[in-house]
């Protein structure tokens, strides 16, 4: 895996961090995307100390900013002739109704229509690499969403968290579905995975998740970051895998999904619906 370079988004904590620490241990370089470069620098400091590794980057990227993902994204192409892989990682909760800065509805602004563009901006850096991977973080909370195209930001229907959460984590495992039909004659492929119930600080940032408090009292109870992030360090690295591109893990291994929406049509739908809602054709 040597002079390999990967990005990580939501690096700065929880499986992104572990992440990123394992495959700086492999000799890879790790880019480190992070919406809060204070939070950013500590994380790196840390992943440095703990991987024994200075070949480690750090950018600023908010997914929940498009024009940040366009800046972020003309950094990379500046800065790197390749890019070996992309971990959409990165991942917000919201328990109250809110929005990002564009517009979305938050879960589904960051967790699926932010890599979304993130990934579209950097096909082509991504396409110079002789093996390159797109890993994206879904969840098996996808069964609890639906998608009305009419009304995927929740403006007429009733929100709650499992509606927003599960329907951003589908949206996850049908771009990953779609995108495949994308890299078909390239040398990248694309997987989706579920980490398993982890222990991070997802819902705690942005000011509308479960509270410190509350993770506390649940910890226990969760995988740790590092056993979380097993799965997106094995799809980053595995070799003998490209024949499965398109696919979903757990635990290392292809996992079947048993929802009706996940099919090619939906998938269709949605890449067609994520295109025009960022502007893209």
């Amino acid at each position: 895996m040597q002079n390999k370079t990967i990005i990580v988004t939501g690096a700065n904590a929880g499986m992104g961090l572990a992440t990123t620490i394992e495959l700086a241990k492999e000799s890879i370089h790790v880019i480190m995307a992070c919406r809060d470069t204070k939070r950013g620098n500590e994380a790196k400091e840390r992943a440095m100390a703990e991987s024994n590794s200075t070949n480690i980057s750090l950018y600023q990227c908010d997914l929940g900013s498009m024009e940040s993902i366009y800046n972020f994204a003309d950094q990379i192409k500046e800065n790197f002739y390749k890019i070996d892989g992309l971990i959409n990682n990165a991942g917000v909760v919201s328990l109250k109704h809110t929005r990002t800065e564009d517009g979305f509805e938050s879960m589904i602004g960051v967790n699926h229509l932010g890599h979304f563009l993130l990934t579209y901006l950097l096909l082509d850096v991504l396409k110079k690499s002789d093996q390159a991977r797109i890993i994206n973080v879904a969840s098996g909370a996808y069964k609890a969403g639906t998608l009305d195209y009419n009304d995927m930001h929740f403006k007429n229907r009733s929100f709650n968290v499992i509606k927003g959460y599960g329907q951003s984590k589908l949206c996850n495992i049908l771009f990953t579905l779609e995108l495949n039909k994308h890299l078909e004659g390239t040398n990248v492929s694309t997987f989706a995975l579920h980490p398993g119930a982890v222990s991070t600080s997802l819902g705690v940032d942005r000011r509308t998740g479960f509270g410190e408090k509350v993770h506390s009292l649940l910890r226990p109870f969760f995988l740790t970051s590092e056993e979380g992030a097993e799965t997106a360090i094995y799809l980053a690295t595995e070799s003998k895998i490209d024949h499965l591109s398109g696919r979903y893990f757990y635990k290392k291994k292809l996992q079947p999904t048993k929802y009706k929406k996940v099919n090619e049509n939906e998938a269709k739908k949605l890449w067609n619906w994520s295109i025009k809602e960022l502007g893209l054709n």
